[in-house]
């Protein structure tokens, strides 16, 4: 009897444990990619929510242009294209001679107007002297008129005391004449008496003629026409005296010299006390000493000396200025000078690009604007360093005008109606800790600027959307020729 042997079918529940489990399996790979995906994406949408980027962004900076301040010839160019140089350096020289010999004519030229001035000073001097002088000769012709005067009163007294003496002795003699013819006086008494009074009345006409002698010394008539008393003179007779006037037109020519000015109708007293007057203590050195300080003679020869010497000055400003130094610290590019060249003032030799005075200009859309202020915290991402390298930044103002607006041809069409486009801000971002050494910046490099508007801002004008007023006080410092690029 043979035994058949029966083959049971495969048992369906491996098969089904194993799909359940590559199930799961799936499931939590796809668990795991959601997961990696929301961790991943969380950031990127806070990002999104707190800030405001923009593409269309790139560096920019400062650029000097170098130019020489006088005309000449190039003697040596000292740098090349993208050579780095500090301020202060010096990139071009200009050939010094000329300005050399320029110089030496300037500095004789200032020699010689310090001969003027004391030429001018001596001769101030003198014509001081001469005033000085003929001040005291003033005064000393006053005194005589006024010695004259009191004189004049003396003669007139001694012709009165005169007078009354022959008064006295023609009575004398008319007493006597009676008494002669009775015998009562001798002969001789007579004679006595006749003799005193021909000397008496001598003496009446002698100081008689001293007086006509001192009134015509002042110019007076020798008889007062009206009967007027001898003695009488006009009250201003010191000041119209001949004398006296002759004095006063020396010591006015004089004082015109040293440049003192008198008004021709001024009194030679008046003349006298004005020019004590320009001294509290009326100390006349004082005085002098003021008036040869102001003197127009000198006082030219000093504006001469001036101006020689700021010629002098300027003359060696132009020499100093064929040295053209470097503005600001930078690059040196668009060098476009070489030795032998010759040059004028003003003339673009080379531009120099600053290294430090960078930032970035990120044109945002006026959609974009409304919760940006000076002072929001930005991140800078350049295309330059990527991902690894991210520039700290903050918003510092915002331009008064769309980049439209401010074009040479603005977007408006022939009959002037305005063409409404989305326009866009240029807001300036200032790099925070930026080290040009170590992480160079160059300009019109793509930026991607992030505004955190969602931070509080900081710094100078935190939270405003224009700046201050500027302080233009002016200030000794030299201006720079700058201009954006």
């Amino acid at each position: 009897m043979s035994v058949e042997t029966i083959e049971t079918p495969p048992r369906p529940a491996p098969v089904v444990q194993h799909r359940s489990r590559r199930r799961w399996v799936v499931l939590g790979a796809i668990a795991a990619v959601v997961l990696l995906g929301v961790i991943i994406a969380l950031p990127t949408l806070h990002t999104a929510l707190t800030t405001v980027s923009t593409d269309d962004a790139y560096v920019n900076g400062h650029v000097t242009f170098t130019a020489p301040r006088v005309s000449g010839q190039v003697a040596r160019v000292l740098v090349e294209d993208n050579n780095r140089v500090r301020k202060g350096d010096l990139v071009v020289q200009l050939d010094k001679e000329p300005y050399e010999v320029l110089v030496s004519i300037k500095q004789a030229a200032v020699v010689s107007a310090e001969a003027d001035v004391r030429a001018a000073l001596a001769q101030v001097r003198g014509n001081e002297a001469l005033a000085r002088s003929l001040r005291w000769k003033l005064q000393h012709a006053m005194e005589e008129v006024d010695d004259q005067i009191a004189l004049l009163k003396t003669n007139v007294a001694a012709l009165e005391s005169a007078k009354a003496v022959a008064l006295r002795a023609k009575a004398d003699l008319d007493r006597a004449l009676p008494l002669a013819r009775s015998g009562a006086v001798a002969t001789e008494e007579l004679d006595r008496r006749t003799q005193v009074f021909a000397v008496a009345d001598a003496q009446v006409k002698q100081a008689l003629q001293g007086v006509y002698q001192v009134r015509v010394n002042l110019g007076l008539p020798a008889q007062p026409e009206h009967g007027e008393d001898l003695a009488t003179v006009p009250p201003d007779l010191v000041e119209t005296f001949s004398s006296v006037r002759q004095a006063q037109a020396e010591l006015m020519q004089a004082a015109f010299q040293i440049g003192v000015l008198y008004s021709l109708n001024n009194s030679p007293k008046q003349m006298l006390a004005d020019f004590l007057k320009r001294d509290p203590e009326g100390d006349i050195d004082k005085i002098y000493a003021a008036i040869l300080k102001d003197a127009p003679a000198v006082k030219q020869a000093e504006a001469k000396l001036a101006l020689a010497q700021r010629d002098l000055d300027q003359a060696k400003l132009n020499l100093r200025y064929c040295d053209i130094l470097a503005e600001i610290d930078g690059v040196v590019t668009r060098r476009n000078v070489n030795p032998g060249n010759d040059v004028v003032a003003g003339q673009e030799l080379m531009a120099i690009r600053s290294l430090r005075e960078i930032w970035v200009d990120a044109n945002f859309k006026e959609t974009e604007l409304a919760e940006l202020r000076i002072g929001q915290p930005v991140d800078l991402e350049l295309d330059m360093y990527g991902s690894r390298k991210v520039f700290k930044g903050r918003v510092s103002g915002f331009t008064m005008g769309t980049g439209s607006t401010l074009a040479l041809l603005p977007a408006q069409n022939a009959t002037g109606n305005f063409v409404k486009v989305v326009q866009r801000l240029p807001v300036r971002i200032d790099i925070e800790n930026y080290d040009p050494d170590n992480d160079p910046l160059f300009i019109g490099l793509s930026v991607e600027p992030r505004v955190h508007y969602k931070e509080k801002p900081t710094g100078a004008d935190a939270g405003k959307l224009l700046q201050p007023y500027l302080n233009t006080t002016p200030t000794s410092a030299p201006a720079t020729r700058e201009s954006g690029q």
